[in-house]
């Protein structure tokens, strides 16, 4: 069987630092589900639009076997994952392939939000992440890619 990619975000926290970050409530998954399709609307109509043959699913948790795959402990929390081919390699030759996935995860977003709006960014943070992932930047250019965001978000906050 042939590997497919995977690409993730991990966080690695204390219990003790997980239990100070952490916001007690829990969202209706209708709700979720609406914030992250309003992430999905936040990603620039350009990459939009070359977004094809590709699932983006919410589930409540990492499985343990997501968990293991990916190298993490039970102490890591995994925010979303991206499954699939990047767009990158891809040819007009390949046949016929199931959809990529775009996994957004509800309860570690949850755990880790010290409120509402914080829960909003960073669920547009990690949906911004694994679409990056999708169009082929390696975690590396991702980062890179969301400190250079970052800036501009932090310079039009200013501005405003």
């Amino acid at each position: 069987m042939n590997r497919l990619p995977q690409h993730f975000t991990f966080f690695s926290l204390s219990a003790e630092r997980r239990a100070a970050l952490c916001y007690q409530w829990r969202m209706d998954p209708r709700e979720f589900d609406e914030l992250v399709e309003r992430a999905l609307a936040l990603v620039p109509r350009r990459f939009r639009d070359r977004m094809r043959n590709l699932a983006i699913v919410v589930e409540s948790e990492p499985s343990k076997g997501q968990l293991r795959k990916l190298g993490g402990s039970h102490r890591s929390t995994l925010l979303g994952l991206y499954e699939g081919r990047p767009l990158t390699e891809r040819s007009v030759s390949d046949g016929f392939t199931l959809p990529d996935r775009i996994t957004i995860f509800q309860g570690p977003h949850e755990r880790l939000a010290r409120g509402p709006d914080h829960l909003r960014e960073m669920i547009e943070d990690t949906v911004w992440h694994e679409v990056a992932h999708y169009f082929g930047m390696d975690e590396r250019q991702v980062r890179a890619a969301e400190l250079r965001r970052a800036k501009r978000t932090r310079g039009s906050n200013r501005q405003t």
